[in-house]
């Protein structure tokens, strides 16, 4: 396969522009409400925090990841469009395949671990910043990257880059997790995604499955991917 000749459709670049361009505002947008503390709808303040604290959190990290991408995307986008090149960086759906991966395990996580554990339920995690941060980017991400981003140009070997982010982010959770052990507990303070607090045990299950959960996504995505290409080609 030559990562360098795959075919255009110019509708659907032009869509994939219009989303990446929506996702790049709302990332912003999500980023200042967090950041801020500013709030526009009533919450139980689950998995926010105001200023450099909102970073801790994998939801704000993968979010921000997407806005980044999104941004260097859609302007590869604009060159192909006027044609000052001709066609997209392998290395860039990588990068998208990666950023998509992320914002899904957020958006997984959310709906089908999260929600299901915390009070108020699944509205309580869609409040203010995380209205977009876990429901909005990562599904117009993951529509995006399915839809209106498909290629011929990614091996399934690369569906391990999607691991990436989860991988970088695990090693920062577990030594924050076990340097904050106090007579073999954690606090929630530290440990935010509540994943050990059954017992510090639970964390050589829960990150593991966390990765494999990962990879699965990832897979997912690209094999979805190629297939939307083989249908509008």
């Amino acid at each position: 396969m030559n990562n360098n000749n795959s075919k255009i459709n110019y509708k659907s670049l032009k869509i994939s522009l219009i989303i990446n361009i929506i996702i790049v505002i709302f990332t912003i947008v999500a980023s200042i409400i967090m950041f801020t503390g500013f709030k526009f709808m009533e919450s139980k303040d689950l998995l926010q925090s105001s200023k450099l604290g909102m970073f801790k959190f994998f939801t704000v990290d993968s979010n921000i990841f997407m806005g980044i991408v999104a941004l260097i995307f859609l302007i590869e986008e604009i060159k192909v469009l006027f044609h000052k090149k001709e066609d997209i960086s392998y290395k860039l759906y990588i990068l998208k395949l990666m950023a998509t991966s992320a914002v899904a395990l957020t958006f997984f996580t959310v709906f089908g671990y999260l929600g299901l554990i915390v009070d108020g339920g699944y509205f309580a995690m869609i409040t203010n910043s995380n209205l977009f941060f876990h429901l909005i980017i990562p599904l117009l991400s993951m529509l995006n990257f399915i839809l209106f981003e498909s290629t011929d140009k990614l091996k399934f070997k690369y569906s391990l880059f999607g691991v990436v982010p989860t991988l970088i982010y695990t090693l920062f959770y577990t030594i924050n997790v076990l340097v904050h052990i106090e007579n073999g507990q954690v606090s929630p303070r530290y440990d935010w995604y509540w994943f050990v607090q059954g017992g510090l045990w639970q964390i050589v299950i829960v990150l593991p499955v966390m990765l494999a959960v990962s990879y699965l996504i990832s897979a997912l995505l690209l094999r979805f991917n190629r297939k939307v290409y083989k249908e509008v080609v």
